[in-house]
């Protein structure tokens, strides 16, 4: 064994410490993410109408403290037109709902930089990714900042959140979960290999992209309530389009503003991201390819399939709580399983730990 390759053994312990923490905090930002959808279902995610990312941290204690958050709440349009006349148990049923997502927030925030510091401290994660780590945290605050600005678009005159700023938040958490877990991989695998080729990298790339863009309708179609109406399948009551599908005008806005025709854009972009998994599953084979990346195209392809019949599920029973959460959950676990594909197809290894990059 060479004196480079002894150094590096000594630091792999160090480096996998590390890709487990980060891992760690992609699954609670995942968990997050299905709390948020939760969150929606239930209604709940108006019932705290003020964002105090310290003190917020502590709930009503106090009768008292409980009638002023459901004084607050009255105020808004949620309840003076859906919700008059709630009780304030059944206030406090959505206000925990909400609550707990925030929290949640909060610890993933916390469980990403305390252990950073100290991993920093002992030079597990070398200066030269100090920027990296600080990025992504500063990503988790970038969300939290967006989601305060998704619950301000339902304080003042609608009574649930903008479907455009819902899928912003979505999309916000997705990227910070993607980029939790490449660097995750990085530090696991950080040995470069030769790649699968130009062509079957674009390929799972592109795959990973309609991934994405398929999450953020999903969050669209949530913020319309879609999911709530044609609840057939494979036709639309009958129809290829739903009724009306470009009533309004200009007639583009119909896409992400029209219920019926968002829930048709969801439909037809997941036959999609099928066509996409199994077109790459073959080509992966057709290239010989070994090893993992023929592993989690085959995984790939089965969560695809499993989130397929899930969705049908959830739209035929009209979105119940339960199906609509393990929905939601496989879409994330669809993403993470194509982001993973294309960092084993790609062969990429951006950290590349060197003797240059080495803890000292």
């Amino acid at each position: 064994m060479t004196v480079a390759a002894a150094r590096l053994e000594v630091q792999a312990p160090a480096r996998r410490a590390v890709g487990w923490w980060l891992f760690g905090v992609a699954l609670l930002v995942a968990a997050m993410v299905t709390l948020g959808g939760l969150t929606r279902l239930t209604g709940s995610g108006l019932s705290i109408t003020e964002w105090n990312p310290v003190t917020g941290v502590v709930p009503p204690l106090t009768e008292q403290a409980w009638q002023a958050e459901f004084s607050n709440y009255q105020k808004i349009p949620q309840y003076r037109f859906e919700n008059r006349g709630m009780t304030l148990g059944e206030f406090k049923s959505i206000y925990w709902w909400e609550w707990a997502h925030r929290l949640l927030g909060r610890l993933v925030g916390a469980a990403f930089l305390l252990p950073f510091i100290g991993f920093a401290a002992t030079g597990a994660i070398p200066r030269q990714q100090w920027p990296r780590m600080l990025v992504l945290f500063a990503l988790g605050g970038l969300q939290g900042a967006v989601g305060w600005w998704m619950v301000q678009s339902g304080l003042e005159t609608r009574v649930s959140v903008s479907q455009y700023r819902l899928a912003i938040h979505l999309g916000v958490a997705i990227l910070l979960l993607g980029a939790l877990l490449w660097t995750a991989m990085e530090y696991l695998r950080p040995v470069s290999r030769a790649g699968a080729g130009r062509k079957l990298t674009a390929l799972a790339w592109g795959l990973v992209a309609i991934v994405y863009v398929q999450m953020l309708l999903g969050a669209v179609v949530a913020g319309l309530h879609a999911g709530l109406i044609y609840n057939t399948w494979p036709s639309m009551n009958g129809r290829l389009l739903p009724e009306d599908a470009f009533a309004a005008h200009p007639w583009w806005t119909n896409f992400l503003d029209n219920p019926g025709l968002a829930q048709f854009d969801h439909r037809m972009v997941a036959y999609g991201v099928v066509a996409a998994a199994v077109g790459l599953w073959i080509a992966v084979r057709r290239a010989d390819v070994q090893g993992r990346a023929r592993t989690t195209s085959n995984a790939l392809v089965a969560i695809v399939l499993v989130q397929v019949v899930l969705g049908i599920a959830t739209l035929l029973n009209q979105v119940p709580l339960a199906l609509a959460a393990l929905h939601q959950a496989a879409a994330v676990a669809v993403f993470a399983a194509a982001l993973w594909n294309a960092y084993e197809i790609s062969g990429a290894a951006a950290l590349q730990l060197s003797m240059g990059d080495h803890p000292r």
